[in-house]
C-alpha cells in the first residue's frame, strides 16, 4: 500500500510541476502586457477559490485522526495555501513621480468632464 501511496505521490508531483511549467510560461508570454498577466492571475484566483470551495472541502476530515494528518501535513510542508493580492502602496510605488501642480489640474480637468 506504501508502494502504491509513493507512486501516486510521484504522479501529483509530476502534473504539478508540469502545470506550473504552463502557468509559467502563459506568464512569461505575457511579460509587459499587464492587462494578460492581471487576467492570468485572476483566472488562478478562480481556479483556487473553485478548489478549495469545492473539491478540497468536500475532502475534509470527518474524525480527528484524519483531522490530526491533515494539520501534520500542514505544517510540515509550508502551511495554508494562500493567493496574496498586491496592496495598492505596493502597486502605487512603480508609478512615475509627478509635478504636483500637473497632478492637480489633471485631476481637475478630470473632475469637470464627469459632471
Amino acid at each position: 500500500m506504501n508502494d502504491r501511496k509513493n507512486i501516486e505521490s510521484e504522479k501529483l508531483s509530476g502534473k504539478l510541476q508540469a502545470l506550473a511549467s504552463v502557468v509559467y510560461d502563459a506568464a512569461t508570454a505575457c511579460e509587459g502586457d499587464t492587462v494578460a498577466l492581471l487576467a492570468l492571475l485572476r483566472q488562478l484566483e478562480q481556479l483556487h477559490r473553485e478548489i478549495r470551495d469545492g473539491i478540497f472541502q468536500e475532502s475534509l476530515p470527518v474524525n480527528r485522526r484524519q483531522l490530526y494528518s491533515l494539520l501534520k501535513d500542514i505544517e510540515s510542508e509550508g502551511g495554508w495555501p494562500y493567493i496574496e493580492r498586491m496592496k495598492l502602496q505596493a502597486f502605487l510605488i512603480n508609478l512615475p513621480q509627478e509635478a504636483p501642480e500637473e497632478n492637480s489640474h489633471e485631476v481637475l480637468e478630470s473632475d469637470r468632464s464627469i459632471g
